[in-house]
């Protein structure tokens, strides 16, 4: 078969009409409360979105290769989740003052522990060793410790505003450091220093883009499913949002603490991410993954906290950034374990393992604070 008719997105597929049936169930269901029932079919519109979009961005990746291909997703996911943070912000309800905060935590403990450990436990279950680039790997990485540092700890300790929270002028250099930071690492990744963040076979030498994807579809295949991409992301998040309300109910029900339904939908907004990742690493491509979970950290903050300090004049409420004791020993452990992790250019499954560790860690205490 023709990598036109690998590719292409036919009228027939169901990697076609799941972006659409997610967004027409989005519509119909938007801002209303959902029997038991309807949950189920959103809930199952969900997640077909959620491997469509999946499929869609392997697509795009295979047309404009490595690392830039490993950037359409994060990006993407991380707008529509700005922009889902700011219309909950502009709400103006209870709580939603620690929204971003809480979010993007949530965000950045997925994707550096939960998709990054994951990756590695797979990239190493059948060829004994996952490997990786580790200049391109420990730049990003390094690249997210500034980011994490600055945005989600210093809050906490700075004396200008008495809870934890930033002043104007401290929250405006946090925001241009954070988009100067991300910009920099795109434009070394792309352009600068691009040889560091493509896949490398089991010598440590870097793979062509036909080695890692095969044969790349048609500029047409390619931009049909950019526009499916898109659709189906929106339909990804906003779905989730139409079931916060019975994710809400559900988490009361089981007694934990409200904040724990931003980590479920957290999880559910990152899936797709997720599946990309995971389908990476099984395929030896296990640089594309760590692309994809550090660049989708660093996306994470580095457009959300800019977008947000512009915008904090407009919302009713205070932006509370800094983290608590609790979670900055997390970040700090994850931090460590992932620094450890990448250096050496190849891990075990044994560290990928204690990557999730650190996951399973924060969502017990997330439901067990």
């Amino acid at each position: 078969m023709s990598a036109e008719a690998t590719h292409r997105p036919g009228i027939a597929q169901w990697t076609t009409w799941a972006p659409i049936l997610g967004a027409v169930v989005l519509a119909a269901t938007w801002g209303r409360s959902l029997p038991g029932v309807v949950a189920v079919l959103v809930t199952a519109a969900l997640f077909g979105a959620v491997l469509a979009a999946v499929h869609h961005a392997e697509v795009i990746a295979a047309k404009v290769g490595e690392p830039l291909g490993s950037i359409v997703l994060a990006v993407a996911v991380t707008v529509i989740e700005v922009g889902l943070i700011v219309t909950l912000m502009a709400s103006g309800k209870d709580g939603v003052e620690t929204l971003a905060r809480d979010t993007v935590f949530a965000a950045l403990m997925i994707t550096i522990n939960g998709i990054a450990g994951l990756c590695i436990f797979l990239g190493a279950g059948r060829r004994g060793l996952a490997r990786f680039n580790p200049e391109g790997s420990a730049a990003a990485l390094a690249g997210v410790v500034t980011v994490a540092g600055l945005c989600l700890v210093l809050p906490t300790f700075t004396s200008a505003r008495s809870g934890p929270e930033f002043s104007p002028s401290q929250l405006a250099f946090a925001a241009i450091s954070s988009i100067g930071v991300y910009a920099m690492f795109v434009l070394t990744q792309t352009v600068r220093h691009r040889d560091f963040f493509v896949p490398v076979d089991r010598a440590g030498k870097p793979l062509d883009d036909e080695d890692a994807h095969g044969p790349a579809p048609s500029t047409r295949a390619a931009l049909v499913s950019l526009g499916l991409l898109v659709v189906a992301l929106v339909a990804v998040v906003g779905l989730a949002k139409v079931l916060s309300p019975s994710i809400e109910q559900a988490v009361d029900a089981a007694g934990f603490p409200q904040s724990f339904v931003g980590v479920v939908i957290a999880l559910v907004v990152l899936l797709p991410e997720t599946l990309a990742a995971a389908n990476y690493a099984r395929a030896g491509r296990v640089q594309n993954s760590l692309n994809l979970a550090y660049g989708s950290a660093m996306a994470s903050i580095g457009l959300t906290i800019p977008t947000l300090a512009a915008l904090s004049p407009f919302l009713s409420s205070p932006l509370e950034l800094g983290l608590g004791s609790m979670h900055i020993v997390l970040l700090v452990l994850s931090l460590v374990v992932g620094i450890l992790t990448i250096v050496q250019g190849r891990a075990t499954r044994f560290s990928g393992w204690i990557l999730l560790v650190l996951l399973f860690a924060y969502v017990f205490l997330a439901a067990n604070p």
